[in-house]
């Protein structure tokens, strides 16, 4: 409750600043609109289906790129990272692709896909991979060596191995590249939309801000930065719940 409370009053006294901004001058408010304003548009565009439409396009690239950029990381970094000799041939590889801005590569995904759904995926993948790929690489190579050479002694097969013992270590490292990867996910969506055209919210906000409708525009923003808050509670919740054993939880649980 205390933490709500302190939430809920951090977000008001932004909201105030946010009013007090164009009422005091500082800012016109042609271009930085009221917060009432941009909450009378959002209602208008809570009951417009085309916005509805608008938001599950948007979430549909966000799922697709996510899912795809969470599987290949997942199988690509489990390899990897069980295998010293492969951690050791790719890591200067990786550390030069990581850097690279997902942005760039607008321009080659348009060229390959066109301006489709599959441009935007590209973007999406990229960004996501990375947050997720790097993270299950440190948890599986993290397995402590006197476990593992307990479980060889007990004659664990392989799979055993990896269920019982890589599974647990590299879990907590794989549930916090997922969160990661998910707010990068969503943040790469909006932006190839605005980039490349793709109907969505990222689309919207580049149409509003080229008819100088600035109290729309802001609206979607607030909308795009609503999403990425609950994004991050969902998984944050996903986390818990699948790490309620491990001692990082148990530790936040105690008072």
């Amino acid at each position: 409750m205390r933490k709500v409370l302190l939430g809920a009053t951090g977000l008001l006294g932004f909201l105030v600043v946010w009013h007090l901004i164009p009422a005091t001058g500082l800012v016109d408010p042609q271009y930085l609109p009221y917060p009432t304003d941009v909450a009378a548009r959002l209602l208008q565009e809570f009951r417009d289906l085309a916005f509805w439409r608008r938001l599950r396009l948007t979430m549909t690239a966000w799922a697709l790129g996510l899912a795809l950029a969470t599987l290949a990381a997942v199988v690509l970094g489990t390899a990897v990272g069980l295998v010293p000799f492969l951690r050791r041939a790719t890591h200067t590889t990786v550390e030069f692709l990581r850097p690279v801005p997902s942005v760039a590569l607008i321009p080659l995904a348009v060229l390959m896909f066109g301006l489709q759904l599959r441009a935007a995926l590209v973007i999406v993948v990229y960004a996501a991979f990375w947050q997720v790929f790097v993270q299950v690489i440190y948890g599986v190579a993290d397995v402590d060596t006197v476990a593992r050479d307990t479980a060889r002694s007990f004659g664990l097969t392989r799979r055993e191995r990896l269920r019982y013992l890589v599974l647990p270590t590299a879990l907590p490292y794989l549930m916090t590249g997922v969160r990661l990867a998910a707010a990068v996910a969503l943040i790469l969506a909006v932006t190839a939309e605005m980039v490349i055209g793709n109907p969505g919210l990222g689309r919207s906000i580049e149409l509003s801000r080229s008819a100088g409708d600035a109290v729309g525009l802001y609206g979607l923003v607030v909308v795009t930065g609503l999403l990425g808050l609950l994004v991050n509670l969902v998984f944050r919740l996903v986390e818990r719940r699948s790490l309620a054993w491990h001692q990082s939880v148990r530790s936040e649980e105690l008072p």
